[in-house]
């Protein structure tokens, strides 16, 4: 089923999407009202509503290879950091290209999203805290995150998280094929298969330190395959089983106009 998250003209709800239509829920987890609207008379939003986006670096053997961070061999735990809510951004929104970068990258990932508080979870019921999964683009200043003390200016400028467009909540996420595209040329082309910690021992690590709330949003690594982007580039990330996530590149040093912008 696909779950949504949407802008009426009567403000930000929940919903399920079925044949263009939209059923609306009485919440996040909530039941159906019976009241419908069509897919086309809403703007759709990113499909969470997080106190916290964590991401995992290096989650893929070829990918830690591409960047040259194989010296030390593969990790030994996740790495993790965080991405700030101004970060957010949906399905159709544009991708900044501030002007203090000159490497502006791309990295396509399977994204989760939780359902019900997790604390201290065994990786055998991870995956029973989750509501459903979606597109994430990690957009990175590659320069920025290489010069810089730490991440922040290179992970979290606005903009650099667009996810969605919806929720699929009827999902295993062990063996999904996720790709990248730019312009319409295949970029990136991996399987969830190959992390190297799949997606319940991350949970179940991140729940011993961090306690995840439900809307929360865990993104799982990137395949090989990162790259560069331009001004006007179209950046489409395609997860198995669950849809495409597309977003163009603004002109440099522009202001990216965000659907979270704008007044519910």
């Amino acid at each position: 089923m696909q779950r949504v998250r949407y802008r009426s003209f009567d403000g930000v709800h929940w919903g399920e999407l079925e044949g263009g239509m939209v059923h609306h829920l009485t919440g996040m987890l909530g039941r159906a009202s019976g009241h419908t609207v069509p897919l086309s008379d809403v703007t759709l939003l990113p499909p969470c509503d997080p106190s916290v986006i964590v991401c995992v670096g290096r989650n893929y053997a070829e990918h830690i290879r591409e960047m040259g961070n194989d010296r030390g061999g593969l990790p030994t735990e996740p790495g993790l950091f965080l991405k700030g809510l101004n970060a957010l951004s949906g399905a159709g929104d544009e991708v900044p290209y501030p002007a203090w970068t000159d490497d502006l990258q791309y990295e396509g990932e399977l994204a989760v999203v939780i359902a019900r508080r997790m604390r201290d979870v065994e990786p055998e019921e991870a995956l029973d805290h989750v509501l459903g999964y979606t597109c994430a683009l990690d957009v990175t200043a590659r320069d920025k995150q290489r010069s810089d003390l730490q991440w922040v200016r290179g992970k979290s400028a606005d903009g650099f998280c667009p996810v969605g467009p919806w929720l699929e909540t009827d999902l295993d996420p062990s063996n999904l094929r996720v790709q990248t595209s730019v312009n319409g040329e295949l970029k990136q082309d991996g399987t969830t298969a190959d992390m190297i910690f799949p997606v319940p021992v991350v949970l179940s690590y991140i729940s011993r330190f961090m306690t995840l709330e439900p809307g929360d949003v865990v993104l799982t690594g990137t395949p090989e395959g990162v790259g560069p982007l331009n001004p006007g580039d179209v950046v489409e990330v395609t997860v198995e089983g669950v849809g495409t996530l597309t977003n163009q590149v603004a002109a440099k040093g522009a202001y990216a106009e965000r659907s979270v912008d704008q007044p519910a």
